[in-house]
């Protein structure tokens, strides 16, 4: 995989729209992406595949999956307006073993009081909150991706050396065809049966 910094500027600008949110996390720490491409939904491998292509909620998909609730751990949040941007670690609840990198916009102008407060608490992940709520939404992946690990993602996921990660690019809409979050979500190294 080509390092960003040899990829053509316009390459470079498409790369940073589609992994947004991330790319901005990226760009405000001062750090150039990690490695990555976009790759097709059918050429994801197993157990990948099964855990991103689909057009379900991650925290359902990732806790049917391993068999277990999960909680978020906050690497990082700002806000824009009625934007609210959050970089996170899904975790595993009794084990805290990191089941997803995440960095997510949500527009919280979108959402009723209720919904808005428990994602500002910042302690349960959107799936959860969606699904509490009784929020109608539809996921709608954009791109399934491809990239190296690099020292950010590899301490965020508690992983070392060189990784091959697999991950979406994920936009939730409202009834009325708004977007609710846009979202880029990784996965650290999993094996078939729920363990890393």
């Amino acid at each position: 995989m080509p390092t960003r910094e040899q990829m053509p500027v316009e390459l470079q600008s498409a790369t940073f729209v589609l992994v947004h949110p991330l790319a901005e996390f990226y760009q405000q720490m001062g750090l150039a992406l990690p490695p990555l491409q976009q790759v097709d939904g059918e050429a994801v491998p197993r157990p990948y595949k099964q855990l991103l292509v689909h057009h379900d909620d991650m925290t359902p998909t990732l806790e049917k999956y391993f068999g277990r609730d999960i909680h978020l751990r906050l690497l990082g949040r700002r806000r824009k307006g009625d934007a609210y941007f959050r970089e996170v670690v899904l975790l595993l609840d009794g084990t805290d073993q990191p089941v997803e990198f995440g960095a997510i916009k949500i527009y919280l102008d979108r959402f009723a009081v209720e919904a808005r407060r428990q994602i500002l608490e910042e302690e349960r992940p959107v799936g959860h909150i969606l699904q509490e709520c009784g929020v109608k939404h539809s996921s709608r992946p954009r791109a399934f991706l491809r990239l190296a690990s690099d020292h950010f993602i590899n301490d965020a996921l508690q992983l070392t050396g060189a990784n091959v990660l697999f991950g979406r690019r994920n936009t939730l809409f409202d009834p009325q065809e708004r977007p609710l979050a846009e979202i880029v979500e990784i996965l650290p190294p999993v094996v078939e049966g729920g363990k890393a």
